[in-house]
């Protein structure tokens, strides 16, 4: 049998694990995909940004690369701003988009990517062009193993759609069987460092950041925590959650602001920077980056982070294998006591009036009616203080919000979130639940999402906050002396009108009894829930305070 370089393609797919395509196919991807195996599964998303962003979730909540098929430039450029969310949480996505075939592309003829490899960059940490038919293949698997182990987030491979039925190269079987394992144990000597100085500390901080969630169990963390007697930060502009909330060395997530962190920090001799980069600051405030007195040592897999950081020491490894040997040479049980004085109970929420509920109410009434392993996707930046206040996350893969604060995220991502979490579960109907929560601001950019939820059939949970208005952008306008600027509100929109087109049972909620209602059972098909809230700031202080 002569394989072409499609049968090579999919042949490596299937060797890799990625029998699953995210895509929204053009004519450029049909060679691709025709003659696709019995064994692969297409999830079909209405628009590029919504494939990404359903690719991410995925890939997150999996612990796994995701594929990905886009079409040609248009459909990359639909699929960048998905893509700038999935770069900077280093999501590994294998993203491919036809090219017109190769005899056209320098005529510029329709469909034509001229640059291909250029329009991904600088997301994707890896972008290419197969130079020839017969380097497609290798070129496939170098970008599923950039992903996965180079810079570690999108990889990007442009393809003309003629090289799919060229013949394969004779030996391009060999690809199939390859792996590629990275093992960045700590050194010897940067460890007993390490160790030296956490020994020589008298008050340690420590700042843990998204990349943990999944890879290093909350247990390990608490137990370090509590054994140093560390008062605790998640990173500033988090997206994923790696330790648990509600316990009582947990000080919040650190704000986005050089001046903020510095005040926060202050009072401690030493501050671990555990899976993060030093820092991923928002809002500008000048001033010193720490107090005096104050150390930093980063511990990340993420050599750019380490070299870009303006202070602090940093060791370049793995952070959970670096942790492991710090808690071995300090002597930290392996085992957590159970204290029931280790949790701290949520603040009574502020309360609304009539049928407009409070971001606090609604949070507190997930809290309390859905089950302790839900896993949330957040996407409603002004509401973020009434969120810490009253959620209680204890469990791995519980927090999911953009990390680049790219809006269209959250609805896509949850649906992505839900299939892993329906492939994992071992019996049917026994998924973790999954619930979205978005702005009404933010659920205009990817509402097709709410298609691919039904067509799936997903018993994922979309939880609407409608008060008619970017509220995080009001809050900048007064930061920033704005507040006449235009575009602010978005008043009158019907999402459960909009669900039912999409074949989504939508319901409104005119209270918190009716919300916890709702909540209770749960669905086996894609539910849409839309709340009237009134306005706050992300600080959690109403709005119109500011009016």
């Amino acid at each position: 049998m002569t394989w072409t370089v499609r049968d090579v393609a999919h042949a490596l797919l299937r060797a890799q694990g990625l029998t699953t395509i995210f895509g929204n196919p053009g004519s450029n991807e049909l060679p691709f995909l025709t003659g696709l195996p019995a064994d692969f599964r297409y999830i079909l998303g209405l628009h590029e940004a919504v494939v990404v962003a359903m690719a991410d979730g995925y890939a997150q909540a999996s612990g796994r690369p995701a594929f990905v098929n886009v079409h040609a430039a248009s459909g990359t450029g639909n699929a960048m701003g998905a893509l700038t969310n999935a770069a900077y949480s280093r999501t590994p996505l294998v993203l491919t988009a036809g090219q017109q075939v190769r005899t056209v592309i320098g005529l510029e003829a329709m469909l034509a990517n001229v640059d291909a490899a250029a329009l991904a960059r600088p997301l994707a940490g890896f972008s290419a062009e197969p130079a020839c038919a017969a380097d497609v293949p290798r070129t496939l698997a170098q970008a599923i193993f950039e992903a996965q182990h180079g810079r570690r987030g999108p990889a990007y491979v442009s393809v003309p759609y003629d090289d799919w039925a060229a013949p394969a190269p004779e030996d391009a079987d060999a690809l199939l069987g390859r792996r590629v394992t990275s093992c960045r144990a700590p050194d010897a000597t940067a460890l007993d460092g390490l160790v030296a100085r956490v020994r020589d500390a008298d008050r340690i901080g420590l700042v843990l950041g998204s990349d943990l969630d999944g890879s290093v169990h909350p247990d390990i963390l608490m137990g370090l925590a509590e054994f140093l007697g560390a008062d605790v930060w998640a990173a500033p502009s988090l997206w994923r959650l790696p330790f648990p909330n509600r316990h009582r060395l947990f000080r919040g997530v650190l704000p986005a602001g050089i001046a903020s962190i510095a005040d926060a920090l202050a009072g401690r001799d030493l501050v671990l920077v555990v899976g993060a980069p030093v820092f991923r600051y928002h809002q500008h405030e000048p001033g010193r980056y720490l107090p005096d007195g104050v150390e930093v040592i980063q511990i990340t897999d993420d050599s750019s982070a380490a070299a870009r950081a303006p202070f602090g020491d940093a060791i370049i490894a793995d952070p959970a294998a670096t942790l492991a040997g710090l808690a071995a040479a300090l002597g930290v049980p392996d085992e957590l006591a159970d204290d029931p004085a280790r949790w701290t109970p949520s603040t009574e929420p502020r309360r609304g009036t009539g049928a407009v509920l409070t971001p606090g109410e609604v949070f507190a009434t997930l809290r309390e009616a859905l089950p302790a392993d839900t896993a949330y996707v957040v996407e409603s930046t002004s509401t973020n203080a009434d969120w810490w206040a009253q959620v209680d996350l204890r469990h791995p893969r519980s927090y999911y919000f953009p990390a680049s604060g790219g809006l269209g995220f959250g609805m896509p991502a949850a649906v992505g979130v839900a299939l892993a979490e329906r492939d994992r579960a071992t019996q049917p109907g026994a998924a973790r639940r999954v619930v979205a929560v978005i702005g009404d601001g933010s659920a205009n950019y990817s509402l097709g999402a709410l298609w691919s939820a039904a067509q799936l059939g997903l018993g994922v949970t979309f939880v609407i906050l409608r008060n008619g208005t970017y509220g995080a952008l009001r809050w900048f306008a007064g930061l920033l002396g704005a507040e006449d600027a235009p575009g602010m509100d978005v008043p009158g929109i019907d999402f459960v009108a909009l669900a039912g087109g999409y074949g989504v049972c939508g319901v409104h909620a005119g209270s918190a009894e009716q919300l916890a209602e709702l909540l209770a059972p749960a669905p086996d098909r894609p539910l849409l829930i839309e709340v009237d809230t009134s306005l706050t700031r992300p600080d959690g202080r109403p709005l119109q305070e500011d009016r």
